[in-house]
């Protein structure tokens, strides 16, 4: 994409861009579901998709309410159609800000679910949720924990590749995060080759995991095959597997996560004609899917200016303006707090993202003479802030070999890798 494109596109969120409806969520029962499934299913695509133009979440929330209600006890596929309808309502309570009670409809979807495949699609979700909100989590977790399998009747989820490759994905997350790279590496390296990218049994999330263990550890060679296969399971895909997702780990999540992450591995490799070109496509998902002044979007653009202030190094010359452009407007999406602020070390919604953020914006202001002492006091402030366990926040802005161990924005769960 030419430069002239990127920069129109980045010129709606730069000046006082509107607010855009969520893009409609696709979902349709399989061939040979029951009749309760079928109707959960069009429950669910009316409340998270058009219900979202027609009406409030509050009505869309008693729908999905109502139905579970009508569909408890009444026979073959009801308990899969109740599990189908808690699943949308953490959703829903998820993209309406309510983080904390998504957490808890995951919790008591667990707990009731007829199957391993519900079971692992809530703990997937639920997991998320714990990183998103940057809670101290242990890769030793399991989808089994805190469930009652004494009346359960089917395999556990070990007996199932697809559903262990998506809870060893949750779990090496967990454990990059945590800064245990050898831990993630036995976690990816158990089955994931065989399922990433395959497009079935809703797997394209934990192929999106692996590809950014893949990236993190620098082999860009692998990590580009597993993105590519994702993106292209994605533009194929029929979404009738798909309601067992939930919160961020839904679909349009996925594909914006997988997008976002493709153009910054373009970027890390200096093919910034096409980091151009995914990351524009990743802002255009943001804006879509969630608004232009969610967060999400602010993530996003950190990534842009990432990928421009690589470009200028690599080209040796100079884009000040637009990254300075870029890291102020996603600090202001992202609600940062005043450098002047007390209280960073309390929590911080969206803390990684805000305090790369500012690490690299106080980079940029640094070598401007007249506004160094405003540089040092941002640096001091995102130094403070930043709680990476894997790599320092100087290491995280050190672009010196294209391919060595990097930092990947993860956009499902608004954390630095």
């Amino acid at each position: 994409m030419a430069m002239s494109s990127i920069r129109s596109a980045l010129a709606r969120v730069l000046i006082a861009p509107k607010l855009r409806p969520p893009r409609r969520f696709a979902a349709t029962a399989a061939a040979g579901d029951t009749q309760p499934e079928r109707v959960a299913a069009e429950m669910v695509r009316y409340a998270l998709g058009g219900a979202v133009r027609r009406s409030s979440p509050e009505e869309a929330m008693r729908i999905l309410e109502q139905g579970a209600s009508n569909l408890q006890g009444g026979g073959e596929g009801s308990a899969e159609a109740v599990g189908m309808l808690m699943l949308a309502m953490s959703t829903l309570l998820y993209r309406s800000g309510r983080r904390q009670d998504a957490m808890e409809k995951l919790k008591a979807t667990q707990q009731v679910a007829p199957s391993a495949a519900f079971r692992v699609a809530a703990w997937e979700a639920l997991m998320g949720l714990h990183m998103e909100a940057g809670q101290e989590i242990s890769y030793s977790v399991s989808p089994n924990d805190s469930v009652d399998l004494s009346f359960k009747d089917d395999s556990k989820w070990s007996d199932q590749d697809h559903l262990k490759f998506r809870v060893n994905a949750i779990k090496g997350l967990i454990a990059l995060l945590n800064g245990e790279t050898e831990s993630a590496a036995q976690l990816f390296a158990d089955g994931c080759r065989d399922f990433a990218g395959r497009g079935k049994h809703q797997t394209e999330s934990a192929a999106v995991s692996y590809g950014e263990y893949l990236h993190c550890v620098g082999d860009f060679p692998m990590a580009t095959q597993v993105y590519e296969s994702v993106l292209e399971a994605a533009r194929m895909e029929d979404k009738s597997g798909n309601l067992l997702t939930a919160a961020n780990m839904i679909p349009e999540e996925v594909s914006l996560g997988a997008t976002c992450s493709y153009g910054q591995l373009l970027s890390h490799s200096g093919k910034f004609g096409e980091a151009e070109d995914y990351l524009t496509r990743a802002l255009q998902k943001a804006e879509e899917q969630f608004g232009a002044n969610h967060p999400k979007v602010g993530i996003v653009l950190t990534c842009v200016a990432r990928m421009y202030k690589l470009k200028a190094k690599s080209e040796g010359s100079s884009s000040i303006m637009v990254q300075e452009g870029l890291y102020r407007r996603a600090l202001e999406v992202l609600k940062a707090p005043s450098i002047n602020s007390e209280g960073t070390n309390k929590h911080l919604d969206w803390r990684d993202i805000i305090s790369l953020a500012r690490g690299e914006y106080a980079e940029l202001l640094l070598i401007q003479s007249n506004r160094k002492a405003e540089g040092e006091r941002m640096k001091e402030w995102a130094e403070g802030a930043w709680k990476n366990r894997r790599l320092t926040l100087a290491q995280a802005l050190d672009f010196s070999e294209p391919s060595k161990p990097t930092i990947v924005v993860d956009t499902r769960i608004g954390r630095v890798l």
